[in-house]
């Protein structure tokens, strides 16, 4: 089973998902997800991708984290640092310059240790193993950088990605909440947030 991030459009620089699963030995735990923009291209943007393991005894073990979104638009991804997509779909209308991607809703894996240098990113290149905060912080983050082609380029027209997933191995019902970062974003900004239940095996 996935689980699913669904939210109504509202610009944002960081957008921050928890998801969260009850355990009476860690009943605040939760992996937070943040989406930020790091700066602008010709076509769209720089993100860094981030997940953060807040739980204090649940691992993500072998074989690792698997995740997934859904573009908003005719999105595509030029190149990823530190990760890399399942499938590069069909990229056929572009010459010279192929993207990395060009599927809907990519799905991204994390690196193997070992990747040459120029593809790793801080954090990165685990095969998805991610500890918990509770026995190593450092070990608890998993990151990487993604350029988005064909996007928005300024802060009025931008389009994030929705409809999130996460997988990970072992059977555990979760919660999700967002957050709303004002982070660089506009003075005044708006934000209307909706969320569908899930399951997310762990």
């Amino acid at each position: 089973m996935r689980l699913f991030f669904c939210f109504c459009f509202c610009f944002f620089s960081m957008l921050i998902f928890t998801t969260s699963a009850y355990d009476p030995l860690d009943p605040n735990g939760n992996i937070t997800l943040k989406w930020d923009i790091m700066s602008w291209t010709a076509d769209g943007y720089v993100a860094t991708v981030t997940m953060n393991n807040f739980q204090i005894y649940r691992h993500i073990q072998n074989p690792g984290w698997t995740l997934g979104w859904a573009w908003a638009k005719k999105e595509v991804i030029w190149s990823m640092v530190g990760a890399q997509t399942t499938e590069q779909g069909d990229c056929s209308k572009f010459k010279g310059n192929v993207p990395h991607c060009c599927k809907k809703v990519p799905t991204v894996v994390d690196l193997l240790p070992g990747v040459p240098y120029n593809q790793q990113f801080s954090n990165c290149c685990k095969g998805g193993v991610v500890g918990a905060w509770g026995q190593d912080p450092s070990s608890a983050v998993s990151q990487f950088q993604v350029s988005v082609g064909l996007a928005g380029t300024t802060n009025k027209t931008v389009n994030l990605p929705k409809n999130f997933t996460l997988l990970g191995p072992g059977p555990v019902t979760w919660n999700v909440t967002c957050t709303y970062s004002q982070f660089l974003a506009r003075k005044h900004p708006s934000c209307c947030v909706s969320f569908s239940s899930f399951f997310f095996f762990f």
